[in-house]
């Protein structure tokens, strides 16, 4: 590992924050340089401090100490992420015998400067009692490979002598905070500690000599682990094995974690898949039932990952249905499992615990991969990126040993630490949280206010479109996580491939709405075979295409789904010159009902919307110009011709979509938004 520091730029961020001094900017700095490399932090996985002064409201000078804040990342941390605790306080707690979690917090932020500034790190007192001024804490990926041994502590002092003290494996908190305090001053000269089965500290005078420290000893360990290694043995594989997209659904709907039949509600997990030939070399191994079983390289991982992951079998291809049944096997195994590690542990707790969802946050798919699991995105995407760290330090310490990691009682204490649970929010989900949407014509018009729509309301959404530039500039609007994929809806094979990308990306789908569609005109007598047919391609076969990949997926799934069509008031109200428009959305609505009626035992639900006079990219100045002349109206009142005299917009239709996605008991319904049409009225 090379150090990152740069005198230019740590000048530029003294100069950038020259309001809070040079102490905190520079802390600012490295803290950055370590958040920014997975190798070194992850997810929440590390903290740093500096021991400064600053002034008071009073204008008195004050000793504190800045330590990363709860909710900051570390890798784009501000100034105001290293809250500021009056540091002889903290310091007088060392006299303390017992300090108990809930007392340490509140005395914590009663000695912060800005009471409105964020808690703490739970491992403030450590930084505290030790007397440096910069501190940097990591969960280094090399070092973890060396210390999760069975003789991790005689590995680590072989490797660093008397440069590094060693501390034996203590819940974070006021314990582990004297404990190294203790350790510390029994060899006072040490420019670091190792804290077995959790991390790394270095301290420093400067900012750089801390940094820089940090970087060493990483350094060393992965040279150490590049010695005397040993290969991963690997285990029989078929030699065809299914793909991800077919896989994926069938995944998804397994660990679902909870159904109501009776609301017709599932709580699904949103996935993320990974793949690269050090993930298949250890999910390959022949021994992956006993490493990947152990427990999480370092404690806080637990919350995002669960202790252990789901191992399934590698899917051969063509052997599906007996591979699902497999999974559904395994996935109860592990169910049972968890209730039974929860119950045992919660026997010996003094405190009585409630059990959180017992399903699984990452599996592991011989030959194929692995898959984070969460409840958004995002979510899925943090487990994904900490299992990969897992391979890679479970791979190494197995290279040069055996793993091994804290126990299963400690395990158990820090899923349900209170102030781990603390980090993942109590915010309530949205209602299409979980869901993912897929979005047809979704780069303008409807679509894209549909595809926003959806997004607003917590679902994962992905854009088709078949102007790709088009779907990209919406999808960039909908947050990180949206997917945009080019897609000619009329191409039978475009539309496949692009579920299966939504499905590879996902997990699975959820939500459709069918949405693509363009309007051709003429006297029915006189229109010519070809518009006839190209209308009905887009306007009728394409509908058909997308819903039955829906489908396919969903069934995959067996968690149900929502299918939703954009017909129009033409499919029961035709106008005048309208026809080659109207027939094919006249049969759509009769596609909804069907799918309605033969997948309902499915759990599919089959809506449509009814809309009329959008201005869109399918109801384009021309078109509203031409039909304001067949209708003899002005194009004002062609657009507010409804009971309302209101004009509906393209939002309006998409809050439509949305209804009908969480009426979860409504099926082969038709919904107009019109403004009031009478002849247009189903009832």
């Amino acid at each position: 590992m090379k150090s990152r520091w740069s005198d230019a730029d740590a000048a530029a961020f003294v100069a950038r924050y020259k309001s809070v001094g040079e102490d905190l900017a520079l802390r600012t700095y490295t803290t950055r340089l370590l958040g920014s490399d997975p190798k070194l932090v992850l997810h929440g996985g590390g903290n740093t401090s500096v021991k400064t002064i600053v002034k008071d409201q009073l204008g008195d000078d004050v000793e504190v100490i800045c330590v990363k804040g709860s909710g900051w990342d570390m890798g784009a941390i501000e100034p105001a992420g290293l809250p500021a605790v009056r540091l002889q306080p903290l310091r007088r707690l060392r006299a303390r015998d017992k300090l108990s979690d809930a007392e340490m917090v509140n005395f914590q932020r009663v000695n912060l400067l800005d009471s409105s500034a964020p808690n703490p790190s739970v491992e403030t007192l450590l930084h505290a009692f030790l007397p440096h001024k910069f501190i940097d804490h990591t969960h280094s990926t090399a070092v973890l490979s060396l210390v999760d041994q069975p003789d991790g502590e005689a590995i680590a002092r072989e490797l660093y002598g008397a440069r590094l003290a060693y501390v034996p494996y203590i819940m974070p908190g006021f314990a582990l905070a004297k404990a190294v305090a203790e350790i510390f001053e029994r060899s006072p000269e040490v420019e670091g500690l190792v804290l077995l089965q959790h991390g790394l500290f270095t301290m420093g005078e400067t900012a750089r000599e801390a940094y820089e420290r940090m970087i060493a000893f990483v350094s060393m360990a992965e040279e150490r682990l590049q010695q005397n290694r040993k290969p991963l043995k690997p285990a029989a594989r078929p030699k065809s094995l299914a793909d991800v997209a077919e896989i994926a659904p069938i995944l998804r709907g397994a660990v679902a974690i909870s159904r109501d039949e009776l609301a017709g509600t599932v709580k699904r997990q949103v996935m993320d898949f990974r793949t690269s030939p050090a993930i298949l070399n250890y999910v390959n191994g022949a021994e992956l039932t006993r490493y990947a079983q152990v427990g999480v390289v370092t404690p806080d991982h637990t919350i995002r990952t669960k202790n252990w992951p789901l191992v399934v079998p590698a899917p051969e291809a063509g052997k599906l249905d007996a591979w699902k049944k497999a999974v559904e096997d395994v996935v109860a195994q592990f169910v049972a499992r968890y209730h039974d590690y929860f119950t045992r542990n919660n026997a010996k707790s003094a405190i009585q615990k409630i059990e959180l969802d017992p399903l699984p946050r990452v599996v592991l798919v011989p030959g194929i991969g692995l898959f984070g699991l969460g409840a958004s995105a995002k979510d899925a995407a943090i487990a994904a990126d900490i299992a990969e760290n897992t391979v890679e330090v479970i791979s190494d310490a197995e290279a040069i040993g055996t793993y091994r990691c804290i126990g299963e009682a400690e395990m158990f204490d820090m899923e349900y630490w209170s102030l781990e649970q603390a980090k993942l929010g109590k915010a309530a989900e949205k209602p299409l949280a979980r869901q993912v949407a897929v979005i047809t014509g979704g780069g303008s018009g409807i679509g894209a206010a549909t595809a926003r729509a959806f997004a607003k309301e917590g679902a994962e959404v992905a854009v088709l479109d078949r102007d790709l530039k088009a779907a990209q500039a919406v999808a960039k609007t909908l947050g990180k996580s949206a997917l945009a994929l080019k897609c000619d809806v009329t191409d039978a094979a475009s539309v496949h491939a692009a579920f299966d990308a939504v499905a590879a990306r996902f997990g699975g789908v959820d939500i459709v709405v069918s949405n693509a569609g363009a309007a051709w005109q003429g006297k029915i007598g006189e229109v010519d075979d070809e518009t006839l047919r190209k209308s009905f391609e887009l306007n009728f076969f394409a509908h058909q295409a997308v819903a039955q990949n829906a489908v396919r997926i969903m069934r995959a799934q067996g968690t149900g789904g929502c299918l939703l069509f954009n017909t129009s008031k033409q499919a029961i109200n035709p106008g005048k010159d309208f026809g080659p428009y109207g027939l094919p959305k006249a049969a759509t609505l009769f596609l909804m009902k069907q799918y309605a009626l033969d997948h309902g035992r499915d759990g599919i639900r089959s809506n449509a919307v009814n809309a009329d006079r959008i201005r869109s990219g399918l109801l384009t100045d021309e078109m509203v110009a031409a039909r304001s002349k067949a209708r003899g109206v002005s194009e004002k009142d062609y657009l507010s011709g409804n009971l309302l005299g209101r004009e509906v917009t393209a939002a309006d239709v998409a809050e439509a979509f949305v209804y009908l996605a969480k009426a979860t008991k409504t099926t082969a319904a038709t919904l107009t938004v019109d403004g009031g049409n009478i002849e247009a009225s189903l009832r």
